[in-house]
């Protein structure tokens, strides 16, 4: 892997976790040539990508950071020749869910040791791109009640994170009941899986090995649960009223319509090695 890096720290990283954020840095410039930025918003986030020569921008932040950088490559039409890393810091269930280790040290040691894979990527029809996988509908939010002292062996840090990412909230503990029955069309490649009288509880679609995604429609059951239809295919549509879907780390919408294309080796992430046996 090239020796230059451009280590773009995002300001929420900043503010979730500064020790990691602070680990992480040493790190990387203790084992390669490395430019730290650290942008206040997205505009300079996006403007220290777009000034990147020929380093390789490694990602310090959560699943919002890195879809963002991926969406802006992606965008300008330069994401397939540019190796990204990241090193999660906050959320880091997306980069975790797509071979990051967790840790900041593990994470910064596989920037600089690491190998680039190719994965493939969902490409909706407003340009928008799904790393991961996506959910229709959105999982239902739980708000948590107001938060009670811990003591100080319980970490500071992680109060003072809880009070951040929790406030405001309810006095009790409230939870935003989950969608009723849904009914959508979902076509993959061109053939209807389910249709508009089929109420469904749930789709969900995500990268799937050789260029194709995974598709997995869950009717809605009475009585005994209702077996899932998967399937895959490189196109995917789904029509319906008015619906959101949970894209990586963020929810998009209401759309009426959405299709998504996979694209097959659509970008490169920097992974561990896999040791030789």
């Amino acid at each position: 892997m090239s020796e230059q890096l451009l280590v773009i720290i995002d300001p929420a990283a900043r503010q979730t976790d500064g020790e990691s954020v602070r680990i992480a840095k040493d790190v990387l410039s203790a084992g390669a040539a490395a430019k730290v930025c650290l942008p206040d918003g997205p505009e300079e986030f996006a403007r220290a990508l777009d000034r990147r020569g020929s380093r390789r921008p490694v990602v310090v932040g959560d699943g919002h950071a890195l879809m963002r950088a991926v969406t802006l490559l992606h965008r300008a039409r330069e994401l397939a020749g540019c190796a990204l890393s990241v090193v999660p810091v906050g959320d880091t269930g997306l980069a975790e869910s797509l071979g990051v280790p967790g840790g900041a040290v593990a994470a910064a040691r596989a920037v600089l040791d690491g190998a680039e894979r190719r994965l493939d990527l969902l490409v909706d029809d407003s340009d928008g791109v799904v790393l991961s996988g996506l959910g229709i509908p959105p999982e239902p939010v739980v708000r948590a009640a107001a938060a009670e002292p811990v003591p100080v062996a319980a970490g500071r840090a992680w109060y003072r994170s809880l009070v951040r990412t929790l406030a405001p909230r309810p006095p009790r503990l409230a939870a935003v009941p989950a969608p009723g029955p849904s009914r959508f069309r979902v076509e993959v490649d061109g053939e209807t899986v389910v249709d508009l009288g089929q109420p469904v509880e749930a789709v969900s679609v995500a990268p799937g090995p050789g260029g194709l995604a995974r598709v997995e429609v869950r009717p809605l059951s009475v009585g005994a649960e209702a077996t899932p239809l998967r399937t895959s295919g490189r196109t995917v549509t789904v029509v319906g009223a008015d619906f959101r879907y949970r894209a990586d780390a963020a929810v998009t919408g209401p759309v009426r319509r959405r299709t998504w294309r996979v694209v097959e080796g659509a970008w490169g992430l920097v992974l561990p090695s896999v040791p030789e046996r």
